[in-house]
């Protein structure tokens, strides 16, 4: 069989990083993608464990390659994912589990096609539930529920999609599309 490449998305409340982790747990042939940003390294951080650090011309390099899968910049910072890294999990025989925000799956599903995207959201009714559990204040629902039906709007390129009500069966319906 050979290896993918697997991209999860969802919106916040969904639960993606719990799927995730477990599918992580449970498998041995997942591996994940360590990601690359241009940002400063901070006190005590190692290059290759969390980020792989470049400067400006090494990220611009990177970009005018082709390598990277997807970019985004936050707080004046870029990131993202690197295809030779990918690649080279793929080829060391590992499918690569990726958990990105939707707008940056995107990028990925674009820049290669055969990567299987996959969007977990809950219910409405759930993800109501959740956010109103977490919320700091009333105001705070309304604005989670917006920036989701955004998201929503744009996980048009997903593959797949996981109803995550229940964490445990949306992990195993992940872990199940990995294995076919």
């Amino acid at each position: 069989m050979s290896k993918k490449l697997f991209v999860v998305s969802g919106p916040s409340g969904a639960g993606v990083s719990d799927i995730v982790a477990a599918v992580f747990q449970a498998r041995e042939d997942v591996a994940a993608v360590t990601p690359i940003t241009a940002r400063k390294r901070k006190a005590g951080e190692t290059d290759g464990v969390g980020f792989y650090f470049y400067d400006l011309d090494g990220w611009n390099a990177l970009k005018e390659s082709g390598d990277l899968l997807e970019a985004t910049e936050f707080a004046g910072n870029d990131y993202g994912t690197s295809r030779r890294l990918v690649e080279e999990k793929l080829r060391e025989g590992k499918h690569v589990l990726l958990n990105l925000e939707v707008d940056r799956a995107a990028q990925i599903k674009k820049n290669m096609p055969e990567a299987v995207c996959i969007y977990i959201e809950p219910s409405d009714a759930v993800l109501r539930e959740r956010y109103e559990s977490i919320a700091r204040s009333p105001f705070e629902v309304p604005v989670r529920l917006q920036e989701s039906d955004r998201q929503r709007a744009l996980s048009a390129f997903a593959d797949e999609r996981l109803c995550s009500d229940d964490l445990d069966a949306a992990a195993a319906a992940l872990n199940s599309l990995i294995s076919d």
